[in-house]
């Protein structure tokens, strides 16, 4: 397998498995998860970046316990459209994963995510403690959300 277009994620999958949206950080990874339908994302935790390896075991351990089909990884692409290190290094987690398990992997703009759901916390008065407890995961469900908001149009 490798990583496709996210047009093509559907097919791969059966009936009732789940996408499973990320948010890679430098300092964590926010995950998301949708409902079977892929219709919903719903932020889900936020695993603490260690090493490759470690963070891939964490991560496929709960892709195996929500009968996850696929992943959607948010792609930090620039303002102008430009691919830089952070994309690179998104494309080269995806890589290294397809190497420990073959699951489907599409990517997904995330440009405004993290700037979308800081602004939202902020409007609810979110204090800045509990913004950084959420900020990574509800980033990975915008994400998520948009994916799955573009598969279903036709």
């Amino acid at each position: 397998m490798s990583v496709l277009p996210l047009s093509d994620l559907p097919a791969l999958l059966s009936r009732d498995q789940r996408l499973l949206g990320l948010d890679l950080g430098t300092k964590t990874i926010g995950l998301a998860l949708s409902d079977v339908s892929r219709t919903i994302a719903t932020p889900l935790q936020t695993i603490a970046r260690k090493k490759f390896t470690q963070d891939a075991e964490a991560l496929l351990a709960l892709v195996t316990k929500h009968e996850v089909g696929g992943l959607v990884i948010g792609l930090p692409v620039s303002m102008d459209g430009t691919e830089g290190p952070r994309c690179q290094s998104s494309r080269s987690f995806a890589t290294n994963l397809l190497k420990m398990r073959d699951i489907p992997i599409g990517f997904w703009d995330e440009r405004w995510s993290t700037a979308a759901v800081t602004r939202t916390l902020l409007e609810a008065d979110a204090s800045r403690a509990r913004r950084a407890e959420l900020v990574d995961k509800l980033a990975a469900a915008y994400i998520l959300q948009g994916a799955l908001d573009a598969l279903k149009r036709p």
